[in-house]
């Protein structure tokens, strides 16, 4: 299994929810037998739903930990890529089109949130950034039309 990025603060969050779906276990359970014991299970609505809750908990769960064991996590605050955009620096853009100004933090899958600025590397703006420098241009295919932007800053925070 390949690499998975995550930032330091990506890492922490996944480890927050793994521990909270875990802590959860014992609900589910005792959601189960309490369900199990009302009788027949065929038609036991609560039963089959604890169990569907108890199916995605445990997905879940096993989805977090593979990542963690698989996670190479990046310090930003300590990479040098000499003013490249690469992953995990936060990007100032410049709209060519509409003059207007944007900020991106490029962050792994888990930690995309495009709302606070969180752009997930295998977005179509991020592979478009990656390697570029302040000052450049860069143009983006996106569903609704090509996009140009100017790199106006590049940095690792």
């Amino acid at each position: 299994m390949s690499k998975v990025p995550l930032t330091t603060r990506g890492a922490e969050a996944l480890r927050k929810e793994l521990k909270r779906l875990k802590a959860e276990r014992p609900v589910i359970s005792a959601a189960i037998a309490e369900a199990r014991a009302h009788g027949d299970l065929r038609e036991n609505a609560e039963y089959h739903a604890a169990k569907e809750q108890q199916g995605l908990a445990e997905a879940r769960i096993r989805d977090i930990e593979g990542k963690l064991s698989n996670a190479q996590i990046i310090e930003i605050d300590k990479l040098n890529a000499g003013g490249r955009i690469v992953f995990g620096a936060t990007v100032h853009l410049a709209n060519l089109d509409d003059d207007s100004e944007t900020r991106y933090q490029i962050v792994g899958e888990d930690e995309a949130d495009i709302k606070n600025g969180l752009l997930s590397i295998a977005s179509p703006i991020a592979r478009a950034l990656v390697g570029k420098s302040a000052g450049d241009v860069v143009e983006v295919t996106t569903p609704s039309g090509t996009l140009a932007y100017e790199v106006t800053t590049v940095e690792y925070v």
